[in-house]
């Protein structure tokens, strides 16, 4: 593949429009063209599953991924059972809402022992790997920024997620490459190519500068500094082909209507990716 990002592969990662449900998102893609989302479970709790089932076969709208399972770590044995079983109820879903990945941000280190926090992640994605296998669901690890280790999760390279697909050696795990998380990266090229075969997912946003809040803090596409166009290449030429979402945290745009920043998503997309 070569040149522009093709419609046919945009999603819309719900996040980008958070002050809308999930039945309005749906309606929003459905109106906008927008084939494909990315469904976040709580959207899904506030409107139900046999609402959300009925209303995505309706629209003819697909599910790039669901979001988002993962946060591992935990100062004890019985909390850390009390994730892997929510892990399973979100593979569950995933397999419900007809998607083949649910995306683990892998969860925080609960004290300050990050290495012991990183062999909870590595022990609670293996727990749940038999049950993702029964239920035909891949597990897309997603490294996010080091800024983010503290409270968000302690796997920040995709280097790192890389390891744990090799370690695990099942075709039920994979990486989910998000450019706003690894673009810093001066590995990311050779690693993405490491990641040949087990590439699950690909999201984007854009790097502003500066960053005015970590959470809230992504652009639209071309924002910021990222080559988005040229990780897009890259993340194709290691062998993915699926849908690309776009994941963006940022009140300015949730603050605004819904059909607009969609609007303005397609046309970015196209420019920038």
């Amino acid at each position: 593949m070569s040149g522009q990002a093709e419609l046919s592969r945009l999603s819309l990662n719900q996040i980008t429009t958070e002050n809308w449900s999930l039945s309005e998102a749906i309606d929003g893609c459905e109106r906008n063209e927008v084939p494909w989302i990315s469904i976040w479970r709580h959207k899904l709790a506030e409107y139900g599953m046999k609402e959300t089932v009925t209303h995505l076969k309706n629209s003819g709208i697909k599910v790039s991924s669901l979001c988002r399972g993962g946060m591992f770590p935990a100062s004890t044995q019985e909390e850390r059972n009390i994730r892997i079983e929510d892990n399973k109820r979100a593979i569950e879903e995933a397999a419900e809402l007809n998607t083949d990945t649910l995306v683990l941000v892998c969860g925080p280190s609960p004290d300050k022992d990050i290495t012991q926090a990183r062999k909870w992640v590595q022990e609670g994605i293996e727990a749940i790997i038999p049950y993702a296998e029964q239920h035909g669901i891949k597990l897309g690890i997603e490294p996010l920024h080091p800024m983010y280790a503290a409270d968000r999760s302690v796997i920040n390279t995709l280097g790192q997620a890389n390891s744990l697909v090799k370690y695990y050696q099942s075709e039920q795990v994979g990486v989910v490459i998000d450019a706003f998380h690894v673009w810093w990266d001066p590995q990311l090229a050779q690693d993405i190519e490491t990641a040949r075969g087990s590439i699950l997912g690909f999201h984007v946003s854009d790097w502003k500068v500066p960053i005015y809040d970590m959470f809230k803090g992504r652009s639209m596409m071309g924002d910021g500094v990222i080559d988005l166009h040229g990780m897009r290449k890259q993340v194709e030429a290691a062998g993915y082909a699926g849908p690309i979402e776009v994941e963006i945290m940022n009140q300015e745009l949730w603050d605004r209507p819904g059909d607009e920043v969609l609007q303005l998503m397609k046309e970015r997309y196209l420019e920038h990716v």
